[in-house]
């Protein structure tokens, strides 16, 4: 398993708009796709995104403690967030509620893009068991987060992995991460090989894609782009 970057975060979520409009109004986003069943956001089509599908709500967070963004300037970036409440537990570093349980947050480190991924939290009952199992998934690991959790790392972004019991939530707010990768076909040969149980495979209009089940129930989407890739 080869993947190359953290493509993005996908949540279920009963409304999309208001998350939507904090996206592009509060984050430096634009809209990327959407159609009836999904919106997709970012700074950047090819770097790092989230994806909000509608579902039935109220949602609940279960496993996913929050999702951050990096950018290149703190300071800057929470300039445009003036009266949202911010926690800020560690320099470099702000998070905020957004809705529906979505929690974000902004870290301050190099970055070629704004707005880029830079990690998505999870909750684990055994966080470093955890981390070593997504080394099969062709995550590598990595050194401990600034809050000393375990992680992994996927390109310049990484997962990390908090102390916490996940639940089953019945409407869990993460639908899926996903990374990319040169050929999904190739990973569901590996996926086969390696017996790691695959959910479905999508063949969209831009993309190709596998989605596996990873260590405590979390889907993993391994995504292909097609040469008619062409979202901006």
């Amino acid at each position: 398993m080869e993947p190359k970057t953290l493509d993005h975060v996908a949540l279920w979520v009963a409304d999309r708009d208001p998350i939507t409009d904090f996206a592009v109004q509060r984050l430096g986003m634009h809209v990327v796709d959407q159609t009836d069943a999904f919106t997709l956001v970012g700074s950047d089509a090819r770097r790092g995104k989230l994806t909000l599908f509608t579902a039935e709500g109220p949602r609940e967070r279960g496993l996913l403690k929050h999702v951050a963004l990096r950018v290149s300037s703190l300071e800057d970036a929470l300039g445009d967030l003036e009266g949202v409440e911010v926690e800020q537990p560690r320099e470099g570093e702000a998070y905020f509620d957004v809705a529906e349980g979505l929690r974000l947050g902004l870290v301050e480190a190099p970055t070629d893009v704004e707005y880029d991924l830079d990690h998505a939290a999870l909750f684990s009952a055994t966080p470093e068991d955890t981390a070593r199992a997504y080394e099969q998934l062709g995550f590598r690991l990595a050194a401990p987060s600034a809050s000393g959790a375990p992680r992994v790392e996927v390109g310049a972004a990484h997962v990390e992995f908090h102390p916490g019991e996940p639940g089953d939530p019945e409407k869990p707010l993460l639908n899926h991460l996903a990374v990319l990768v040169d050929s999904a076909d190739q990973h569901i040969a590996e996926a086969n090989e390696l017996g790691i149980e695959i959910d479905n495979v999508v063949d969209a209009a831009n993309t190709l894609a596998v989605f596996v089940w990873g260590p405590e129930r979390v889907r993993v989407e391994y995504v292909e782009h097609k040469p008619t890739f062409s979202l901006t």
